[in-house]
């Protein structure tokens, strides 16, 4: 047997060192905490073996404040793999490393690797897990974080970009994660915030932990930063691969179309019951939504952010769809300025990625008060009015109960460019409710009458016989159709075939200039 070529050894024993950079001691300490390693993490993410690493020899230059041994992937791990037979590029930050401190070659690498994503037309993973800048490394560090915001700009709406926030994120650092399409955080280890709780303890006063301050549950229902979280490392992997399943590879694909076994045809009578005869009962959207998409399939994006407002990622007929609408048991379903918000990302995200949207509506309108307006809410509304106009993807609308005002216009109706509306019978398309409706239009009549409280109730009831019901709209040709309840899956489903390859195109420009 010849002798190994000592260079050959010499490639094993660096490449071994490389991939424990932190030292067995580190990567003892970070397993203690529960958390899976940088190269863990990326094996749990993609298909077994996989993964192809780029750079694992990198590491940083600074000489500066006596920094020690030069340290082979210089905090972060990068590469690319497959899901699923899908090619995906990921970054894993290394905690075990500087604790996953980034410096210019850090940043170079992450900028690197996305250029890659961009070039090949395939989405882009971050798992973050970094205690921030190299402060000794000064504004090289922060070189290496614009060049990674920048491109998490250029190639928005390009390719999907995913962050997995495993660990700190803190100071600028969380910018990138906000910038991509979706944040997945782990609970009770992750957290995100620009200023620390030692830095607002000094300047402000407040004391604040690190949880209450950024954890994962103050970004998913607070702030609406956060768009899921799990409990651990593995399941916050095992809701990105889910996710990713969803999506197309790039703003060219269409997203990939799964056989989810749910009969294209199925009814359920349950429907057809599940609106209160009374408009003062409340019922669930989200009980609505499971009755007709693929059973099984709805993912709820920030579902406790806005409650009164619903949307995620689901499956008709094996095909991907985004799902919009209010939650009429949340604040009669009212629209407000965070549900605004929400809803307008959301579609435009679809929008991006080819993703049809379907919508469902039952409210009363955007909320009153002074302090509605003065918080911008016309501002907010009109994101959404802007979202659903841009939009060229196909859009279904389906009015289950209240359409009233302004609310109604801007949940993708007809009248805003909707490709097909469809109503319930208990649907109430109007101007505004109908007590308000009466005391402005026959407010005359009201005041001349003797009894003034039976006169305004006799006429809120015929004005809601003549105008609040679907049939008003669906005569002036607002409203495609009215269908039983129970028909709505085989009637969306039948709407997305008839659309799929619908082709819309706006007028040149660079971008549209959306009220921010």
């Amino acid at each position: 047997m010849a002798e190994e070529d000592p260079r050959i050894l010499e490639l094993r024993e660096r490449r071994a060192k490389a991939q424990k950079a932190g030292g067995e001691d580190r990567i003892a300490k970070h397993k203690a905490k529960g958390k899976l390693t940088a190269r863990e993490r990326i094996a749990e993410l993609l298909d077994a073996g996989s993964f192809n690493e780029v750079e694992l020899y990198s590491s940083h230059r600074s000489e500066d404040f006596g920094v020690g041994d030069r340290i082979d992937t210089d905090g972060v791990v990068t590469g690319f793999g497959t899901l699923d037979g899908r090619t995906i590029y990921v970054y894993a930050q290394d905690f075990t490393v500087m604790g996953g401190a980034l410096g210019e070659v850090h940043g170079r690498k992450i900028a690197r690797l996305m250029d890659l994503a961009a070039q090949s037309g395939s989405p882009v993973i971050g798992m973050i897990d970094s205690g921030g800048a190299r402060i000794h490394e000064g504004t090289r560090s922060l070189w290496g974080y614009a060049q990674i915001f920048r491109r998490n700009t250029l190639y928005s709406g390009v390719i999907p970009q995913i962050s997995l926030v495993m660990g700190p994120c803190a100071g600028g650092a969380a910018y990138s994660p906000t910038v991509t399409d979706m944040i997945i955080m782990v609970e009770k280890q992750s957290f995100m915030f620009l200023t620390g709780p030692e830095v607002i303890k000094s300047v402000t006063g407040e004391i604040i932990d690190m949880e209450s301050l950024g954890g994962a549950a103050v970004h998913l229902g607070t702030s609406g930063t956060a768009h899921l979280t799990a409990p651990s490392d593995k399941e916050a992997i095992a809701v990105a691969r889910r996710i990713l399943s969803y999506l197309p590879s790039n703003n060219t694909e269409n997203p990939p179309f799964v056989d989810t076994g749910d009969d294209p045809d199925r009814m359920d009578e349950e429907l057809n019951h599940i609106v209160p005869l009374s408009n003062f009962e409340s019922y669930s959207m989200h009980e609505v939504i499971d009755h007709i998409v693929d059973r099984g399939t709805f993912i709820e994006l920030q579902a406790t952010f806005a409650t009164n407002a619903i949307i995620g990622l689901s499956r008709l007929g094996g095909n991907t769809v985004g799902i919009v609408s209010q939650e009429p048991s949340v604040m009669a379903g009212s629209m407000e300025i965070n549900s605004a918000d929400k809803i307008a990302r959301f579609v435009r995200f679809c929008d991006a990625f080819n993703i049809p949207l379907v919508t469902f509506c039952d409210s009363p309108g955007f909320l009153p008060g002074v302090s509605s307006e003065h918080e911008g809410v016309i501002r907010h509304g009109a994101k959404v009015l802007f979202a659903y106009s841009e939009a060229t993807v196909p859009k279904i609308q389906v009015t289950t109960r209240k359409g009233y005002g302004g609310a109604y216009i801007v949940m993708s109706s007809k009248l805003l460019g909707a490709d097909l509306a469809f109503a319930w019978p208990s649907a109430e398309i109007a101007v505004m409710g109908p007590e308000g409706a009466a005391n402005v239009v026959y407010r005359r009549q009201i005041e001349a009458a003797e009894d003034k409280d039976a006169e305004r109730a006799r006429l809120v009831e015929e004005y809601r016989k003549a105008f609040l019901n679907p049939y008003a709209a669906a005569a002036d040709g607002y409203i495609d159709d009215v269908i039983e309840p129970r028909e709505t899956r085989k009637r969306l489903i039948a709407a997305l075939i008839a659309l799929r390859d619908k082709a819309e195109t706006i007028p040149a420009k660079k971008h549209g200039n959306i009220p921010l």
